[in-house]
């Protein structure tokens, strides 16, 4: 989409400016904000956000390690005890091969040691992170979407347009309607988590993936749960791998011991899976079924779902990370690391050494080599073989990552992936049936477990899932995949309904938690994710 020059304005938009706009306010954009306004309280540095509230879109694991957090927020400890915000110290790891029946003992991968990091609400810590960036005058605002991307004559990018509120589903304006305004900046740090919308196109169109491997994503759901007293140990870090994903499925389970009789219960599936009748939702109901995970949530209740995608292809995929007038940080960035399973201390620590390069240089020119040249970056070349290695199978994949963990990624070749994700899936007549356990366990179906990542959209606003062409969905989809929407989303957003001559693609968008797999994960490129209304989607508090 090609945008304004620097001159031209929508009628009725607002333009405001700053020094560096900051979108996306999750750990990686708020660590970029607050250091900037600590080093130079004199900088106009605004943070926008999609989600209603801090840390409302905001879903991670999370099992930190805490130093970069402890860098900008000494005291963070205290503030998540004052809030009631889960912060429960690390005590014992355990991880596990399970097979239908069973539950086999592993030992645990050395990346995957917790000894000293914490179990935390990464939405709880997101709320502090951006009540301290109040505190230093960053301008925050919640609920104002960023549409698209303005760029000058030149092409270097001068900020954003935030969508307008209250147009209805026609594109007319509604009751309600409040137009949107364009913010310019010196420097756009685009901080939007995986997948970004903007990232995407800045990808595009400036082709900073183009020397990288292709990209590859996992879809991780998550449940709060409260059980009935006595059945939780508090900081116990429990992973599995194994069933209910088959061999050639990357992937494993997360269980993590809270206080107050709570648990986090979750499961990733890589997005790289060829079944085509495979659905990441159920296999997840399946796991909790285990005849070794049941006892554990009978009497219990959920208290908070979500789901939302996670960038996996590490250093093998990681684009360059600046283009001119911007710089990309965390998620947005990929800079996960898969092995550690862990992504927060690289988003928070990108997102500090963005600051620190713009503190310096007054722009984000040379920020990818910065970046390159960091112990980041070293973090992530040392595993940069692991997750790739997968691609063969669980076994190669484990005997692979015991190589490379025992050289320190000392190897002389650097793995990536075939293809990307979308590519992966095979068709239908090549589908697996695993074995399945009487499902007894909430949610009931994907409609439930909605309710319980609180999503909210307005019915009547413009469905922001783009399908090009329904009519392919309907022909050769259907033929070939057997609607295969149905299936990833976790959200029950794609159904079809109706039959013979009447059969049609139905979009329920007000269902959508924003984990943004359907854009991923559909063969044929036909699903756009954009940003609905601001302030739209899951209210996550607790996740």
């Amino acid at each position: 989409m090609n945008s304004p020059a620097a001159e031209e304005i929508s009628p009725g938009r607002e333009r405001l400016g700053c020094n560096v706009l900051v979108v996306g306010a999750g750990p990686a954009g708020l660590a970029a904000a607050i250091t900037l306004r600590t080093r130079r309280p004199d900088l106009e540095v605004v943070v926008l956000d999609k989600a209603s509230a801090a840390g409302g879109h905001t879903l991670s694991g999370a099992v930190i390690e805490t130093a970069a957090l402890e860098r900008l927020l000494p005291d963070w400890r205290e503030r998540a005890k004052a809030a009631g915000t889960v912060a429960v110290p690390v005590t014992e790891d355990r991880f596990s091969g399970l097979t239908y029946r069973r539950r086999v003992s592993l030992p645990t991968p050395p990346p995957m040691h917790n000894r000293g990091n914490t179990i935390v609400s990464l939405a709880g810590v997101v709320r502090l992170l951006a009540a301290r960036a109040e505190e230093l005058g960053v301008q925050l605002f919640f609920g104002f979407a960023a549409e698209e991307m303005l760029y000058d004559t030149a092409g270097k990018a001068r900020g954003v347009r935030v969508g307008d509120l209250g147009r209805r589903r026609d594109g007319r304006p509604g009751p309600r309607f409040t137009p949107g305004v364009d913010i310019e900046a010196g420097l756009v740090v685009l901080a939007e988590g995986c997948r970004g919308s903007l990232t995407k196109t800045v990808l595009a169109r400036f082709g900073l993936d183009r020397e990288a491997g292709p990209q590859t994503y996992g879809l991780g759901l998550k449940e709060l749960w409260r059980v009935p007293p006595g059945r939780v140990h508090p900081g116990r870090v429990e992973h599995t791998v194994g069933w209910p994903l088959d061999a050639g499925t990357y992937g494993g389970s997360f269980l993590y011991h809270l206080d107050e009789d709570r648990l986090y219960l979750g499961f990733v599936a890589g997005l790289d899976y060829a079944d085509s009748g495979f659905s990441p939702f159920e296999a997840f109901q399946q796991f909790k079924h285990h005849p070794s995970v049941r006892p554990l949530l009978e009497g219990g209740e959920i208290l908070e779902a979500g789901a939302r995608s996670l960038v996996e292809g590490g250093w093998g995929a990681l684009p360059r990370l600046e283009a001119p007038g911007l710089v990309l940080v965390g998620d947005a960035a990929g800079t996960l690391n898969v092995p550690k399973i862990k992504g927060v201390h690289m988003a928070l620590g990108s997102g500090i050494l963005a600051a620190e390069h713009y503190l310096e240089h007054g722009s984000g020119e040379g920020f990818d080599a910065r970046f390159r040249a960091s112990s980041l970056a070293a973090e992530l070349r040392r595993v940069r073989n692991i997750r790739p290695g997968f691609r063969a199978g669980l076994l190669a994949g484990l005997a692979n990552a015991a190589w490379e963990t025992a050289t320190r990624g000392a190897s002389p070749w650097t793995l990536r992936m075939a293809h990307d994700d979308a590519r992966a899936l095979a068709p239908r007549s090549a589908r697996r049936r695993p074995r399945t356990y009487p499902r007894t366990l909430p949610p009931a179906d994907r409609l439930a477990s909605v309710y319980f990542a609180a999503t909210r959209h307005e019915e009547d606003q413009p469905v922001h899932l783009h399908v090009a062409a329904t009519a392919l969905c309907l022909g050769d989809c259907r033929a070939r995949y057997d609607h295969p929407c149905t299936r990833f989303c976790p959200a029950g957003v794609y159904e079809i309904v109706g039959e013979g001559e009447e059969r049609r693609l139905q979009i329920n968008a007000a269902n959508c938690v924003h984990c943004k797999a359907c854009d991923i994960k559909d063969p044929y490129g036909q699903i756009t994710w954009v940003p609905p209304e601001g302030g739209s989607g899951p209210n996550y508090s607790a996740l």
